[in-house]
């Protein structure tokens, strides 16, 4: 095992375009938020250290684009994630609805056993919900999933996701879990894969 670590796992974040899957992990990994609005192109990724139980917990965030266009590219990804979020808009009952959706492209693709979270994101905003808190919650416990709500911008909940997909997968996975391999940090992509252009397509809060 890496003596920078004890755990390496690589997470997903999917969902559809604009419900701020780029913002809760520029939230989370580098504490920053905007208001600027641009769309990840293809994946991006950024990497954090939590200590839980005493133990460091490297993770391997995956900002995947929500646009239909590059659903083919993102799905290489699911291949080797430990966990995956599933984030909605709780503005936005069209995205709550798409989660089943995921769900499908999520059994296709990713292995039986990976760990799954749902997200409901935008939750500071208070005049404009459309997917209610149980609503979400009740969905989530039929499919036998953790769920929170969370706000990239006031970032409510941002880190409590991440630390219950972490302990959860420690104690799915247990001591005898392979890390996946990072070299300095870097994550080679295959050919003609491609990447973020730098921006983030935000939460769009007005």
């Amino acid at each position: 095992m890496n003596e920078e670590y004890d755990y390496l796992f690589k997470l997903l974040l999917i969902g559809d375009s604009g419900v701020g899957k780029s913002c809760i992990l520029l939230r989370f990994a580098d504490d920053t938020f905007s208001e600027s609005y641009i769309s990840t192109i293809g994946v991006d990724f950024k990497i954090r250290t939590l200590v839980i139980n005493n133990k460091q917990i490297k993770l391997q965030i995956w900002d995947s684009a929500g646009q239909e266009r590059f659903r083919t590219l993102t799905t290489a990804y699911y291949r080797s994630a430990h966990g995956i979020m599933l984030v909605y808009d709780v503005n936005d009952r069209e995205t709550f609805f798409h989660i089943e959706n995921w769900l499908q492209e999520v059994s296709r693709y990713a292995a039986s056993d990976v760990n799954r979270v749902l997200v409901g994101n935008k939750c500071d905003i208070l005049n404009k919900r459309e997917v209610e808190y149980e609503t979400a919650r009740v969905y989530a416990e039929k499919l036998g999933v953790s769920f929170t709500e969370a706000s990239a911008k006031d970032r409510t909940n941002i880190d409590k996701v991440f630390n219950i997909m972490a302990k959860e997968l420690v104690e799915q996975l247990g001591e005898n879990k392979d890390a996946l391999p990072i070299e300095d940090d870097k994550v080679e992509l295959s050919a003609g894969t491609e990447v973020s252009n730098g921006g983030y397509r935000c939460c769009g809060f007005g």
